[in-house]
């Protein structure tokens, strides 16, 4: 079996996916992307919301209801946790390869 053609994510999209494992609004994932992230990944605005429009699309991830109308909130979807999963699998192999090879 080949891999997923959408693997591997990037760090950003990871992390936004991990983020929105509870739904949140754009400024609240920005919020947990830096905080998951330890500090090492940063997004602008535009960055955040040009990764939710192709994740959109990917049906990674897809809006749900807000008591504010005002926000857009997402959640991650099934296909999201999936290749969510995947992905992560594929970085804990290479970290038990590296660490095999390291020793």
């Amino acid at each position: 079996m080949g891999r997923d053609k959408h693997l591997p994510l990037t760090e950003t999209v990871y992390y936004i996916l991990l983020a929105l494992i509870e739904p949140a609004h754009g400024y609240l994932i920005m919020q947990k992307v830096e905080e998951l992230s330890g500090g090492q990944v940063r997004m602008a605005a535009g960055t955040l919301y040009g990764a939710i429009e192709n994740m959109l699309k990917q049906k990674f991830i897809e809006p749900v209801r807000s008591e504010d109308s005002r926000r857009k909130v997402y959640a991650i979807t099934e296909k999201g946790m999936e290749i969510l999963r995947l992905d992560f699998a594929r970085m804990d192999h290479m970290i038990k390869v590296t660490k095999d090879t390291l020793r």
